[in-house]
């Protein structure tokens, strides 16, 4: 399913949030530029309404960079809403903890891509030594 087109407040706050991104979420991006396992990653990504802190569209895989804001107020309500829309529009949600960056960002970073990996589309690999030769499919 596609997601829908992106309202223009969501594209300008995108981009405001990319100039004011949290360190965690300034560490973690100094990584996910460096392509892990060659998987493209996107920063402030605009989905519909909301913004997401980093978004793997090969995998449809949104990370999100979870500081002590999110557990207050009106937050924890908006995230749930947040991943219920994400997952109805075949997105899945990984939500990372900013403590979690600065204290084990190896391990952080090799969640995303096994997550990523996970959800890649599935392709041939082509057989060991090239395809057949065509006397062996029956041609001539």
């Amino acid at each position: 399913m596609a997601i829908p087109r992106k309202p223009g407040a969501t594209v300008r706050r995108s981009r405001r949030l990319r100039r004011e991104m949290s360190p965690a979420e300034v560490a973690l991006w100094c990584e996910l530029r460096q392509r892990p396992a060659g998987l493209k990653f996107r920063r402030q990504h605009p989905a519909g309404r909301f913004s997401i802190d980093f978004f793997c569209a090969a995998a449809r895989l949104a990370i999100e960079v979870d500081g002590e804001a999110h557990d207050r107020g009106e937050q924890p309500a908006r995230d749930v809403e947040r991943n219920r829309w994400l997952a109805e529009h075949g997105i899945r949600t990984l939500r990372v903890p900013a403590a979690l960056v600065f204290r084990e960002m190896e391990n952080v970073v090799a969640g995303i891509v096994a997550a990523a990996n996970a959800r890649l589309p599935l392709h041939h690999r082509p057989a060991a030594g090239g395809p057949p030769p065509q006397a062996e499919l029956g041609e001539e």
